[in-house]
């Protein structure tokens, strides 16, 4: 996607993605990672996600890349921290603590820049971009991370009932940019279309939300 858009949806206030409570299936599933205390999670594209802050009190270090200036200080905002800023090759560099957030284009991080992380937790990275950027993110983030174990939350439905984002990725797409280098394990699926009316006023038939581990 364009950064403009995103850029434009912090904006204005468009935070559809942004989810008003801890997300249920990390919380289930955490444990699938085997992390402990002290370890560190990376979280590619995660906005203000009040997962980092559950993640934080669980004793994990957390290590985000998030596009948006303005969903950066608004996640240290709403955690009460007050960060050192420093810059780096693709934007700001926003740290306190066991926190760490790269603020800019997550394309230009580099292994060098990224200190060692112990999983990753993708919840809304993959889906927020249009298949002709997910083949090129998959590969990104295996490098960046040395292909360390992931817990990933992808969205599933008819991609011709709606443009996107979120965008469908279903399991054979995961088994596709991932399979070649990891174990893909489907921990759950469930339809979830009647908890979202705002994807049936868009369209949809039906919606699916799964959980994969990686490792």
């Amino acid at each position: 996607m364009d950064p403009a858009f995103w850029h434009q949806k912090w904006h204005n206030g468009e935070l559809g993605f942004h989810l008003p409570q801890v997300h249920p299936l990390l919380q289930r599933y955490l444990v699938e990672l085997s992390l402990k205390a002290g370890q560190t999670l990376f979280l590619p594209l995660c906005g203000k996600t009040l997962d980092i802050g559950y993640l934080l009190e669980q004793g994990y270090s957390v290590i985000g890349a998030e596009l948006s200036g303005k969903a950066v200080t608004d996640l240290f905002a709403s955690l009460n921290r007050q960060p050192e800023i420093s810059p780096w090759q693709g934007g700001n560099r926003y740290r306190q603590g066991d926190l760490t957030v790269f603020q800019g284009d997550i394309f230009l991080l580099t292994p060098d820049d990224l200190p060692a992380v112990d999983a990753i937790y993708d919840r809304a990275a993959l889906i927020a971009l249009p298949d002709t950027l997910r083949a090129r993110y998959a590969r990104h983030l295996q490098t960046l991370t040395h292909r360390t174990r992931q817990l990933l939350i992808t969205l599933e439905y008819d991609q011709q009932q709606m443009a996107g984002p979120p965008f469908s990725v279903d399991q054979e797409e995961v088994e596709t940019r991932y399979g070649e280098h990891y174990r893909v394990t489907s921990l759950s699926r469930k339809m979830i279309l009647d908890h979202e009316p705002v994807f049936r006023e868009k369209g949809l038939s039906a919606l699916y939300e799964n959980a994969f581990l990686l490792d």
